[in-house]
């Protein structure tokens, strides 16, 4: 497809650029880019990205719009608090230029329809701030031999990295052959997150994959790009293929998308109810004592009705206080705090289960109006 007079006209500070030019800008509408997850790091990636003129963009979050998130992610307004965020995301894009295509994935990246998604592009951004889903994420553009532009924040700390073993350089698994614990793997209800951070790290991702599709500058493939916001100090490490990566490496053992679910949630799933066991146990009698084990602002902001709070890190100095209580249901905000507290509470002898998915399944099955820190 050729440029029209309008597109011309639209990217002319892009055209002329000697390194793009009127062939790079055409090899930007031909492109075809998917961006995994619409929210802080999504959003400065989606709104560059469709402003470049990348002339398909796929974007995929299963999430709503919640009023925590505007904090950060720019792409979401707030009268589109409780929309999915794909829809949110493919309004913003659209505002900024109507000239590109957008396709919209309301649902979860699974293992099972992962290698489906990525085959349709050329370009894949990890822009996710779940391990199980970077994973398996790696591993279809490993077998697909698509570009994976790689980037994470925590707190005020962001990295981004290009992992694309086809082009010699290192897959995601290379650095980190397995995901970390449930418990080592807090999320931003826990850790926090500086508001403007993700507009940086998603800047230099959207930098990548445009890079990645004209074949201008040096790549990140084979380096980390390392950001820290409070000190403003910038390192770049060199990254080499680690010969004995499962999934690349010499001789990999991993073969096909690899579910790693169970590796990043809390173990013992048994051990939990649903949002729908809970409230059909709530109102039975005598009804369990609900413990929060959130943080206060998290606990001021909503609970549920009778709920009393303890956060979870004063729960092994609080447990005699809850040995007359009876059964207890724990809950946090997504169900990896609240997993293990119920673990403590067991080993001290305590009769304890956990809501599964916390208050954010709480909303989703039971009350989609609740408020969530």
């Amino acid at each position: 497809m050729d440029l029209t007079r309008h597109e011309q006209q639209r990217y002319a500070r892009h055209i002329s650029l000697p390194e793009v030019g009127m062939a790079g800008q055409l090899r930007l509408k031909n492109a075809r880019v998917l961006i995994v997850g619409a929210g802080g790091l999504g959003s400065p990636v989606a709104l560059y990205l469709a402003a470049a003129g990348v002339g398909h963009i796929g974007i995929i979050d299963d999430d709503v719009v919640d009023l925590t998130n505007l904090q950060r992610q720019i792409i979401h307004t707030d009268a589109a608090i409780g929309q999915p965020k794909v829809a949110s995301a493919q309004a913003g894009m659209q505002g900024i230029n109507p000239c590109i295509d957008i396709t919209t994935y309301g649902y979860r990246l699974t293992a099972a329809n992962v290698l489906g998604l990525v085959t349709l592009y050329d370009v894949v951004v990890d822009a996710t701030d779940s391990f199980a889903t970077r994973y398996i994420v790696n591993d279809a553009c490993v077998i697909l031999q698509k570009p994976m532009v790689y980037g994470a924040i925590f707190r005020f700390e962001g990295q981004v990295s290009v992992f694309a073993p086809h082009l010699g350089g290192p897959c995601y698994r290379c650095l980190f052959p397995d995901p970390p614990p449930a418990e080592l793997a807090p999320n931003c209800a826990e850790a926090g997150v500086f508001g403007v951070l993700p507009g940086v790290v998603g800047s230099v991702q959207a930098t990548e994959a445009l890079k990645a599709i004209l074949g201008i500058g040096l790549s990140l493939c084979g380096r980390l790009w390392l950001y820290d916001a409070l000190t403003m100090q910038v390192d770049t490490w060199q990254i080499a293929p680690n010969p004995a990566c499962p999934r690349c490496g010499t001789n990999p053992t991993l073969n096909g998308i690899i579910a790693v679910d169970a590796l990043c949630t809390p173990l013992l799933n048994a051990d939990e109810w649903s949002p729908i066991q809970l409230q059909e146990r709530l109102a039975q009698s005598p009804a369990p004592f609900v413990l929060d084990v959130r943080e206060p602002h998290e606990f001021a902001l909503s609970h549920l009705a009778g709920a009393v709070r303890i956060g979870v890190n004063e729960v092994a100095t609080r447990v005699d206080e809850l040995r007359t209580v009876g059964s207890i249901i724990v809950y946090c905000r997504s169900g990896m705090r609240s997993a293990r507290a119920r673990e403590l509470l067991r080993q001290h002898g305590l009769t304890a289960v956990s809501l599964a998915g916390g208050l954010l399944a709480w909303r989703r099955d039971i009350a989609p109006q609740m408020p969530v820190a």
